[in-house]
């Protein structure tokens, strides 16, 4: 096993007095090309070229002598040291650290990142980094070679952002470019390099807030909100007990795609948004797209508005994770079902309807939960019942898709 391992992490500067003495006495160092091209790598230390950490750790854990890992920006920010520290090499590793890729990004666009969300875009994760860059105003992506800069841009079609792209940051070949999503695809873009996505409608407070990311009190306590936040304009199988029972079953969360199928007033799709999932709401009528639009901007989330009829209209859309069919039926549902999403929440007004809805949900190979509710709305100045509502709540879940 390896003496000491040290990881030093560069962004470009020169290295500290402590990152040039670990390097000095190291007599194996790991690193991409440009880091083991550096002058201060001893001459006749063994050389690991960095592609695999898993591998070179395992070379590092069988070297008897001193060894140094050279890795861009801050080593422990989605770096190399988590995979270093796995108990299964047994490696106790020292850190000098460095001005992290994303902060570096942030300062060469002279922006505060404090309210940016960060996320890791290779081509296993790039669908969920694209759809946080749908549902937030500003994302900073790591990418990776297939999951870069014009990909990002391909799957954000219909979504207007802003892309800062800082590619080969702290080189002499470093560029910071600043183009629109939509142009994203027309260029080559060199590894590695990092993108601030930015736009949309809302923003973060102009005094900052008190938590990175997105700040939680800016989002109203509740699953849902009262028929008033929404002018009272819901539609039938809009209740604020159905929704809750619906969000509580979908459980849309940050990365998720949701469709929101027969959107009406926006409710549930404002409501999906708040959580952070990024959401497509789709309705046939024009009117329930514009009440969408504006609900969605009263309440200060990103959600996109697709007008069409399902199930035509569903081909074109992206891969969701969980969808709710507020209308369309039977039909609707089992389109869906088609497309393979890990759940999907429905409701119907008869036993009949939701038998049937039910059967075809077991054929797509969905474990089907239904309940019957029934809710009753009182005016408490008088305890009198003002609104009674009765629906069948129905639930599909894939249990071969990972939640």
């Amino acid at each position: 096993m390896a003496d000491r391992v040290t990881v030093i992490g560069w962004d470009g500067s020169p290295l500290t007095e402590a990152a040039r003495a670990a390097l000095g006495a190291a007599t194996l160092v790991a690193g991409a090309a440009h880091h083991l091209a550096l002058p201060e790598v001893p001459p006749g230390a063994e050389r690991i070229r960095l592609g695999s950490v898993a591998l070179a750790a395992r070379r590092i854990a069988a070297h008897r002598g001193t060894a140094v890992v050279l890795a861009d920006g801050d080593p422990g920010f989605f770096g190399v040291v988590r995979t270093l520290r796995a108990p299964e090499f047994g490696l106790e590793v020292e850190v000098v650290p460095a001005v992290s890729s994303v902060a570096a990004a942030f300062a060469r666009a002279a922006m505060p990142w404090d309210d940016a969300l960060v996320v890791v875009a290779h081509p296993r994760t790039l669908r969920r980094a694209v759809n946080v860059c749908r549902a937030h105003t500003k994302v900073a992506v790591l990418t990776a070679p297939g999951a870069g800069p014009a990909e990002l841009g391909l799957l954000l079609d219909g979504v207007h952002r802003t892309f800062v792209i800082c590619e080969e940051l702290g080189t002499d070949r470093e560029q910071v470019s600043v183009v629109t999503s939509d142009k994203a695809a027309d260029h080559s873009w060199r590894d590695p390099n990092v993108v601030i996505v930015i736009g949309g409608r809302a923003g973060a407070a102009e005094d900052g807030g008190w938590i990175a990311g997105r700040d939680p009190a800016t989002t109203p306590r509740g699953w849902t909100l009262p028929a008033d936040a929404y002018d009272g304009d819901l539609g039938e199988g809009e209740t604020e007990q159905l929704r809750a029972a619906q969000l509580a079953r979908l459980g849309p969360r940050v990365g998720d795609l949701v469709w929101d199928i027969g959107c009406g007033s926006g409710a549930f799709a404002t409501e999906a948004a708040r959580a952070g999932a990024a959401v497509l709401a789709v309705d046939r009528d024009l009117d329930a797209c514009a009440r969408t639009d504006a609900a969605a901007r009263r309440h200060g989330v990103q959600l996109q508005v697709v007008h069409g009829t399902a199930p035509q209209v569903l081909e074109d859309l992206p891969e969701p994770d969980v969808v709710r069919v507020g209308g369309g039926g039977a039909a609707v549902v089992s389109a869906v079902a088609d497309r393979r999403p890990q759940r999907i929440v429905t409701h119907a007004g008869t036993r009949d309807a939701a038998e049937l809805i039910g059967r075809d949900l077991t054929e797509h190979g969905y474990h089907v939960q239904c309940a019957l509710l029934q809710s009753v709305e009182l005016d408490t100045r008088a305890w009198t019942e003002t609104e009674r509502s009765v629906a069948f709540l129905l639930t599909g879940v894939l249990a071969d898709r990972t939640p």
